[in-house]
């Protein structure tokens, strides 16, 4: 057992929420001088945790028990985005430090399995989404660094120079590092609205995100008779109606749906549109369930080419499910249990760090609730009495998985 210290715990995450504090929440996006300051505090709060601690050359901030071989490392990210929450990924990473310092405070350091602990840089996608553990796995080029670029066109390469006294980005050692754990805030509301206080992941939903266009012919809306127009918005109009309509029958329990953006262009009250594009995206954790989804949906844009207007799809963004490890689960399972607490299994809709790792090493997630199911807003919030059990959990799931880690490695 790893009893941690909850006072502690409040008062860190309080601590790096001064970082960029902005009205109730925090604005530290990735290479911000809120977030160059924030990882340079969180070096030293790793320091004084007993690990050693070092910041490369990407951001990340990685703390190594030096009296371990192998590890479960503990993390997430410290990166918002603007106007976000205090605890969208700080949680994890708190919580990770927290477990780490608590376990060498007992004596407990120097056995089998050690804790590290890492906060992944630009999770959020300010520059190039999951840039810390993607650069942390060896999955990223180099030219996407060279080509990335913030949306008001800062480049990557240039912000990274806060950084370039650091050592080359430290990489993931599948020898050293059994496992990893990362705790979150759920950032929707089912653990709230089902009464539960601890959420365990069963998998990161892979995402197919689409652009239709519809062309037509741009004309005058009050004198081109109905049977005689090339309407690409009344097109695209039809088509959002059959997603509405038939996307239930073609998904599965857990699957979701959004059309996010829809545009007529001219875009003027009195001209028919001659040119119209929407997204689609589709998120699940069953490859089949996409196929199904996006080849129903190919289908019905070639059938909608009709009255003279051209309709096209094309992929923009395909990322592939990650199951987290079945053991890692059951894992947190019973930790919950410990507490008294039976959680809820779900999937996480939302992207995290967890699953870039878990397609290299054994991943597991735990969710804390969110009030209200909000976040990226700066009125994002956690029940403190929450995040101090869900603490608690993870630190007895990381006891009891260096216990079988260790049985496992003699």
């Amino acid at each position: 057992m790893i009893a941690i210290d909850g006072d502690r715990l409040l008062a860190d995450l309080d601590a790096l929420a001064r970082f960029g504090a902005c009205e109730t929440g925090v604005d530290r996006v990735a290479f911000s001088a809120a977030d160059v300051a924030a990882r340079r505090w969180l070096a030293e709060r790793i320091r004084e945790a007993g690990l050693d601690a070092t910041i490369d050359r990407v951001g990340n901030v990685i703390g190594r028990d030096p009296t371990a071989r192998h590890a479960v490392l503990l993390g997430s990210h410290t990166d918002t985005v603007p106007r976000g929450g205090r605890l969208d990924g700080a949680l994890g990473v708190i919580c990770a430090i927290e477990i780490a310092r608590s376990l060498r405070a007992a004596d407990a350091a120097g056995g089998a399995i050690g804790v590290d602990v890492v906060s992944f840089q630009d999770e959020e996608g300010t520059y190039l989404p999951f840039l810390g553990s993607r650069a942390f796995c060896g999955t990223l080029d180099p030219a996407e660094i060279a080509a990335a670029r913030a949306e008001d066109g800062t480049a990557l390469a240039d912000v990274m120079a806060a950084f370039a006294d650091g050592p080359e980005p430290q990489r993931l050692d599948p020898t050293r590092h059994l496992a990893y754990l990362e705790a979150h805030i759920e950032q929707g509301p089912r653990l709230e609205a089902a009464g539960r206080r601890i959420g365990v992941v069963t998998g990161i939903t892979g995402i197919r995100r689409f652009r239709v266009v519809a062309t037509g012919t741009a004309n005058h809306g009050g004198t081109t008779p109905m049977a005689l127009r090339r309407d690409a918005g009344a097109a695209l109009v039809r088509l959002a109606g059959w997603v509405h309509d038939r996307f239930p029958a073609l998904g599965g329990p857990e699957t979701v749906w959004t059309i996010g953006a829809m545009a007529f262009r001219p875009g003027a009250a009195n001209v028919v549109p001659g040119e119209a594009e929407m997204s689609v995206e589709m998120r699940d954790l069953d490859v089949a369930v996409l196929d199904r989804m996006e080849a129903a949906l190919a289908a019905e844009v070639a059938a909608a080419g009709r009255g003279g207007v051209a309709v096209s799809i094309e992929r923009t963004t395909v990322v592939t499910p990650t199951a987290m490890a079945g053991d890692v689960v059951a894992v947190l399972t019973e930790a919950a249990a410990a507490h008294g607490e039976t959680p809820v299994r779900l999937p996480s809709g939302a992207g995290h760090d967890a699953m870039v790792l878990g397609r290299i090493v054994p991943a597991g997630m735990l969710f804390v609730p969110s009030i209200g199911g909000i976040s990226h807003n700066v009125a994002e919030n956690t029940a403190s009495a929450d995040i101090v059990l869900g603490c608690a959990v993870l630190a007895e799931a990381v006891a009891r998985l260096c216990q079988r880690l260790a049985v496992a490695s003699r």
